[in-house]
């Protein structure tokens, strides 16, 4: 059963650290997308597309996946997780 996570929302970020000068932003419903060369950018907005149709498929949102199940769908979709920085 999905939790209720009262009035909390939850969103993607995506931000493209590359650039070519031009200026991009696309947001949707649960995500904000932010910088990036125009390859970069198409390629994060696929990304969260393909996201929120797994997430669709299966009857969830952001606000109700359990954090090891999206974890498993960004996976799918061609997202590593990243280890933080270690404090050498």
């Amino acid at each position: 059963m999905p939790r209720d996570n009262g009035d909390k929302k939850a969103m993607m970020l995506g931000v493209g650290l590359d650039s070519d000068g031009h200026k991009r932003v696309t947001q949707g419903e649960n995500f904000v997308l932010a910088g990036g060369t125009k390859d970069t950018h198409e390629e994060m907005t696929e990304k969260v597309v393909k996201i929120n149709e797994k997430l669709n498929e299966r009857g969830k949102c952001l606000n109700t996946v359990e954090q090891e199940e999206f974890r498993d769908i960004a996976q799918s979709v061609g997202l590593k997780e990243q280890p933080p920085p270690s404090n050498n």
